[in-house]
């Protein structure tokens, strides 16, 4: 009788193995007219890949992160430059840059600026220090920038800003309350005269008022006639500075 053994394993087989041997690289088999020199390796790059990724996703900045270290500074004395602003900044934090406002009709400083901050840390530490303190008799507003101006209709914007009519002969009118906008102001100025044109100003990338407009008329007796007759009066409760523009 056969053993279990011998039925499991027939006799007289002999065992096989296969090991190829492949003395070439498999992609010079497949173009075996390369030189050697050019044939590629089959092996994944998988660190270079990675090493690209990290790079590419480190060149992309978040686009809000800019916006979180941008500082809006208002209020500033009209004698302050960009270079003035940077030294007093730059005493609470690294400052990337700083711009101080002027009006591109009088020339004239705006009387507030912006200044970007290097880390979102300065930025902070910025306003800490320096909300409400006093740079040459002035108290300053310190804060985080306005939300940019996609948020508002950009159109509106431009079509009242292409109504006003610069004139030599105006007037600039600080202290405006911010609920005056360029109809109000025009109306009550026309309240004693004729006025061409008004203009509230504001504040950049925002529908916001600047807190200042301008008025021009059409010859410099008007501007006499308006600066005696509205300087230091009230409009919507506040009051309001008026002279030469």
């Amino acid at each position: 009788m056969a053993s279990m053994s011998s039925l499991i394993s027939p006799p007289n087989l002999t065992k096989l193995s296969f090991k190829p041997q492949l003395k070439q690289p498999f992609l010079q088999i497949l173009q075996p007219n390369l030189p050697k020199n050019l044939i590629l390796s089959s092996r994944p790059r998988k660190l270079r890949l990675s090493v690209a990724a990290e790079e590419r996703t480190s060149t992309v900045a978040s686009p809000s992160s800019e916006a979180d270290r941008r500082l809006y500074i208002g209020n500033i004395p009209r004698t302050v430059n960009n270079d003035q602003l940077k030294q007093i900044v730059e005493e609470h934090g690294a400052v990337e840059k700083a711009e101080v406002m002027y009006d591109k009709y009088s020339g004239r400083s705006r009387r507030f600026a912006f200044v970007t901050m290097k880390t979102v840390e300065d930025a902070n530490v910025a306003i800490e220090k320096l909300n409400g303190t006093e740079i040459g008799g002035r108290e300053i507003k310190v804060n985080v920038t306005e939300k940019p101006i996609a948020q508002v209709d950009l159109s509106v914007l431009q079509a009242e800003d292409s109504l006003y009519v610069d004139s030599p002969h105006k007037v600039y009118v600080g202290n405006l309350a911010k609920t005056v906008n360029s109809d109000t102001l025009k109306k009550f100025f026309s309240e004693k005269g004729k006025v061409m044109s008004a203009k509230v100003s504001r504040l950049p990338g925002t529908s916001k008022s600047g807190g200042f407009g301008f008025v021009s008329f059409s010859s410099e007796e008007e501007v006499e006639a308006a600066i005696s007759s509205f300087n230091n009066s009230m409009l919507e409760g506040q009051q309001i500075r008026v002279n030469k523009a």
